[in-house]
This record gives structure tokens, C-alpha cells and sequence, in this order.
């Protein structure tokens, strides 16, 4: 297998995470693919994902599988199942919810990135980047209330929220996003001290 990726990538971390726990890491060739909104890139289009995103799972029989999510659920079966998404039951709604929350604010985080750094300065929409923060602020709030989704053996949710929380870091040094949370502080030293988190900790290539 072949995964398409950006050492930058929150979504791409959270995959690598995802395989590393899994015990899949040395099964997948990691192959760095840049990609950028407004630039065109036909080939990796037509042959890999017509949404020239990453990350891109590419199976030894040809297939593609995408996004991030669906990624981590494929190897989560390949696993033999209900180990970083739980089986059948309420426990898989709750992580699967808390999960969509944590991958919200990851995207929210990237549009920011994009906002504040690719769109040029003259065309940037500041009440739009304080709406994506808005988002974000209120993840971090939720996360930071409610204990159970920082409970339990390590999951896909996460994956996602450690992923969010070392992407904050790493474009935002200066927002401190840990004032007045410091149950979300403490879980955030945890995963972050995870191998899995070590390995794959963000950096422009």
C-alpha cells in the first residue's frame, strides 16, 4: 500500500497515527504528494483522487481509498476491527460523533491556514477567520467539559483531536489554546508522549 502525504498534514498525521497503533506502518510505502487549493494537478486527478486532496490510500490492486476517515476505517478492518472504532453499539456513536467534532475543527484549522496564508492579503475575509477560530474555541470548550471523549483506550477521535491540538501548535504557537483548560492540557501531554505521536509530529517539507 501507498499513502499519499504531507508531513504538514493534520489529516494525513491522523492516518499515520492511525496505522502506526495498528500495527500497519511497515505495510504502507509513505509517498510525499504536494497539493494546494487553486493549483491544478491533472495527473494526481485523473489517476489518484479527483479531489486532489490528501491524504490517498493506494491498495496494491489499484484502488484508491479516501479521505482520512474512510482511510482509518479500512485499516481499522484490515486490523480485524473494533480497535481504534469501536463495534456495533452505543459506544461507536459516541466516538464516531466525537470523532466528526474533532475532524470539523481540524478542517476549520486548514481554512484558517489557507485564509491567512495562501489567499492574498488584499482578498482575505477576517469575520470569516474569526468564525473558522469560533469553531475551533468551541471544540476546545466541549472536549474540555465533557470527560468522555478523552476516556477509554486510544480511538480515532484521538487521533483526530491530538492531531488538531499538535496542528494548533505548530502554525499557531502564539494562540494559547491551553488557557483555562486544563483538563484538555493535561490529555493533550498523554497523547502527545504516544510513539505513534512522536513519529509523525508536523513539519514543512
Amino acid at each position: 500500500m501507498k499513502l499519499m502525504y504531507a508531513p504538514q498534514s493534520p489529516f494525513a498525521r491522523k492516518v499515520r497515527i492511525a496505522a502506526i497503533e495498528l500495527g500497519l506502518d511497515d505495510d504502507i510505502e509513505m509517498v510525499l504528494q504536494a497539493v494546494a487549493p487553486a493549483k491544478e494537478n491533472a495527473d494526481y486527478a485523473a489517476n489518484v483522487n479527483p479531489l486532489r486532496k490528501i491524504p490517498t490510500l493506494l491498495l496494491d490492486d489499484g484502488r484508491a481509498i479516501y479521505d482520512s476517515s474512510v482511510i482509518c476505517e479500512y485499516l481499522d478492518d484490515l486490523a480485524g476491527g473494533g480497535r481504534i472504532i469501536p463495534a456495533p453499539g452505543p459506544d461507536r456513536w459516541d466516538v464516531l460523533t466525537q470523532h466528526a467534532l474533532a475532524q470539523g475543527m481540524m478542517e476549520a484549522a486548514v481554512l484558517v491556514r489557507y485564509e491567512t496564508f495562501l489567499r492574498p492579503e488584499e482578498y482575505r475575509w477576517p469575520d470569516y477567520v474569526d468564525d473558522q477560530w469560533d469553531r475551533i474555541e468551541s471544540g476546545l470548550d466541549w472536549f474540555e467539559t465533557h470527560a468522555k471523549g478523552l476516556e477509554g483506550p486510544a480511538n480515532i477521535t484521538h487521533f483526530a483531536l491530538g492531531c488538531l491540538l499538535g496542528y494548533l501548535d505548530f502554525r499557531w504557537p502564539e494562540a494559547d489554546w491551553r488557557e483555562g483548560r486544563t483538563r484538555l492540557t493535561s490529555w493533550s501531554g498523554w497523547v502527545a508522549r504516544r510513539g505513534s505521536f512522536k513519529q509523525t509530529e508536523p513539519k514543512d517539507p
